[in-house]
Order: structure tokens, then sequence, then C-alpha cells
């Protein structure tokens, strides 16, 4: 099994979570996202989109997009589950999933941030405020279905780790990089500080992964 990746990928960082919950070691091939390597032709003839994650399965299948990434392992590989069994329960993990993954993510992309800056002038303190502005959105809404909802318990899903919690943990260590914090919606807080307590979450995050900025 093979994985495209890239430390500061938050796309890649959910499923690099996935594949540690589920003891799993695939081959990392490097995508350098400030170096624009996604944009050149043989990373184009791998995924047409030019974006990571992007992984190889030992039999050759080629999936792209970190939430039908993680699918497939958790159908493929099914312990530990990472979906309820339920379908009202997988609903509503997929929901929550995909306010990060659908809804807010896609809003600060490095090709997003690029046109905002290229296109529309913006300065990297504007550009840093817009990701600011739909991170923080997100998180207001996690935590308003989060605290209301009787599904939420230990974790964003009943007390066990689900897809769900992997794509907050990201959204949460999204806003961090672009100096926003989560300290204000305790919920969503809660919830995180306890998946980054685990170690198989810990160890798949990207300031831990080759070519990260060493801390100061």
């Amino acid at each position: 099994m093979k994985i495209f990746t890239f430390w500061r990928s938050l796309a890649t960082y959910r499923v690099r979570m996935a594949l540690n919950l589920k003891g799993m070691k695939p081959e990392e091939i490097t995508v350098d996202l400030f170096a624009g390597h996604q944009m050149k032709p043989e990373f184009a003839a791998v995924n047409p989109m030019k974006a990571i994650p992007v992984l190889i399965d030992d039999d050759g299948t080629t999936l792209h997009q970190s939430m039908a990434i993680m699918e497939y392992l958790d159908e493929k590989y099914p312990i530990p589950p990472l979906m309820p069994r339920d379908p009202a329960g997988r609903a509503r993990v997929r929901a929550l999933s995909m306010m990060t993954v659908a809804d807010a993510h896609p809003l600060v992309v490095p090709r997003i941030r690029s046109d905002l800056a290229s296109r529309f002038g913006a300065s990297p303190e504007q550009v840093t405020k817009w990701a600011q502005h739909w991170l923080g959105s997100g998180l207001d809404a996690y935590e308003a279905m989060l605290s209301r909802d009787k599904a939420t318990g230990d974790y964003c899903h009943g007390d066990k780790i689900t897809l769900a919690d992997i794509c907050l943990v990201s959204h949460c260590v999204g806003i961090r990089f672009f100096e926003g914090t989560y300290d204000h919606h305790p919920t969503v807080k809660r919830i995180v500080d306890l998946c980054l307590a685990d170690e198989a979450i810990a160890r798949a995050h990207p300031l831990k992964q080759p070519g990260a900025p060493k801390p100061a």
C-alpha cells in the first residue's frame, strides 16, 4: 500500500489518523505542496485534481479524496470500526465529517489561498483572516451541534472514535496553523483533547511528520 502525502496537508492528516488507528503503515510518497509538486504532469497522471491524499492499495486500487479513502479503509479493514453500524449513526457521523471535509476545509486549501493572493491581491494577513473566518465558522457549527445532541458522548458520536472525530481533530489542528484557536468551544475542545491523547492520533500530527518544521 502507498500513500501520496505531505506533512501540512490536513486531508492527508485525516487519512493518516485512520491508518494509524487501523495499525497500517503504507509506503509514503511526499508531494511538496509548497513547492507546487502537485502540479507536475507525473502527479496529475495519478490524480487529475492535483491534490492529495492519494492511496494505492496492494491490489492496485487507486483512491482519491480523504473521506472516500477512510470509508474504503473502514469497509475493507473493519477492525477497529470507525463508523457506527446503524444507518442513522452512520449518517450523523458522515454529516459531522463533511462539515470539515466539504464545507470548511475546501475554502482554505493552498490553491484557494494562492488564488486569493494572485487574483485579488490579498496580503498574507488577509489570507490568514480568511482562513480564520471559515474555520471559525465551522467550529461554531460543530460546537452548537455537538453540545446539543444526545448522540454525542465521550467522542463526537458515542464513546468510541469515529471518522467524525478524525475530521474534527484535523479542523482544530488546521485552525491552529492559521493562528486561530478552539479554546472557546468547550465541547469541541474536550473531544479534541481526548482524541489527541490517543497515541495513534497523536503520532499522526502534521508537526510529527517528515519535512515538518522543528519546534523553536
